[in-house]
């Protein structure tokens, strides 16, 4: 009996690409079953790889750039020109210039850090023809309500006094005025979409900076300062901005509380202020992986990521392959490399069992250099675990045998 197995992970931060994370688990695998039938299905979320991964799955080319990065030095970056018809399209990869992993260690200070690349990057992709422009959203390093990104697209933030905006959502407390004179002109005629995690709303309870500034650096006075620059921004963007933007029928977009306006430190809000359509990511990402039917044929799905814990129910690529496996009745094994507070929770949207990929306690620095060998020993460990409980179940089919997430 031949088993088909689909791989479908996501990537592991700073260490990792997607594809990588495929490779290793499915070396895990063929030291078990080494006739197994494994579709390789790297899986991304606007964050790291995105831009490069729908570049190869849409005949396209990365395009090698420099563009200002997170703490305001140049830094290599890129985005990506598709291939097909209709349009040119480009992939903006926000992490690729603004990421969370461009930002050295002594300088995560999310109230500095600068998403004034992403408005380089997109104002590159027009200038290379692109009329279709796809921000992805993902791994910033950033919480300046995309400020930095509508700089370098031409708009002026200016205090009471008239002074430009320091770079940073630490000063979006003293912001007075927006002047769209300068904005790109271009960007009327753009089909400007922006792939985000519906879950990420700016301002509010939920709002970006309290979910995530933490992640980036900050302290909790920060936290507070980057909430109420935040609500500041989206007040001004939404009288100064957003009107000249509007769509011409329906309600404008709430930019405060709609579903992705805090994606990528609240990027989705600013590039929504000029245009830009908020789109479930998974709905733009996976558009042409076929990934329903891949999941449905298989016999088990092995999917992974980084971090599991309580956020990966919101959005994340392993929550979002569970549901989609358990409605074709697929069973979904969850590899990663730290399990956190709140794993448990993704039994709820489909996931069988759980394990963490480290076998012992170790530095940071050596789990990220030895990621891929710890993967597909996991995997094999994994493999035949599940092997020994099809044996059991053979010998006393009427023992029921029970996944557990170790």
């Amino acid at each position: 009996m031949t088993h088909r197995i689909a791989i479908a992970p996501s990537g592991f931060k700073e260490s990792l690409s997607a594809a990588r994370v495929a490779e290793a688990i499915a070396t895990g695998v063929r030291r078990v079953i080494p006739d197994a039938e494994l579709d390789l299905i790297p899986l991304v979320d606007g964050g790291e790889g995105t831009a490069e991964a729908l570049a190869l799955a849409g005949g396209g080319r990365l395009v090698a750039c420099t563009a200002t990065g997170p703490v305001g030095d140049p830094v290599p970056s890129h985005f990506a020109l598709l291939g097909g018809p209709g349009p040119l399209t480009a992939v903006v990869e926000m992490a690729a210039v603004a990421g969370l992993a461009l930002v050295p260690p002594d300088r995560r200070h999310p109230g500095a850090t600068t998403t004034y690349g992403v408005g380089e990057l997109i104002r590159a992709a027009l200038d290379a023809g692109a009329r279709r422009v796809l921000v992805g959203c993902g791994d910033s390093g950033t919480s300046d309500g995309g400020a930095g990104a509508l700089q370098a697209l031409g708009a002026r933030l200016t205090d009471r006094h008239g002074r430009e905006l320091r770079p940073g959502g630490g000063s979006l407390h003293e912001l007075e005025h927006i002047d769209p004179s300068g904005l790109d002109p271009r960007l009327a005629d753009a089909d400007l979409l922006v792939a985000c995690n519906p879950y990420n709303v700016l301002c509010g309870k939920r709002g970006v900076a309290r979910v995530f500034g933490p992640q980036k650096g900050a302290t909790p006075a920060e936290v507070e300062l980057l909430s109420a620059g935040l609500e500041r921004l989206a007040a001004v963007l939404t009288r100064d901005l957003a009107p000249a933007f509007a769509p011409p029928a329906g309600a404008p977009v709430d930019l405060r509380t709609a579903p992705g306006t805090g994606a990528s430190g609240g990027l989705g809000a600013g590039l929504a202020s000029v245009g830009a359509r908020l789109l479930p990511r998974y709905d733009v990402l996976l558009d042409g992986l076929d990934l329903d039917a891949r999941l449905a044929r298989a016999d088990f799905v092995i999917t992974a990521e980084g971090a599991l814990d309580h956020q990966t129910v919101r959005g994340k690529i392993p929550a979002e392959v569970a549901r989609r496996a358990r409605a074709a009745g697929v069973p979904v094994l969850v590899l990663a490399g730290t399990i956190g507070p709140g794993a448990q929770d993704v039994r709820a949207v489909g996931v069988d069992a759980y394990s963490a990929i480290l076998p012992a306690p170790m530095t940071l620095g050596e789990a990220i250099g030895r990621s891929s060998e710890f993967l597909a020993d996991a995997t094999e460990r994994a493999m035949r675990i599940m092997a020994l409980g099809t044996r059991l179940a053979s010998v006393a089919p009427g023992v029921p045998v029970t996944p557990v997430a170790a």
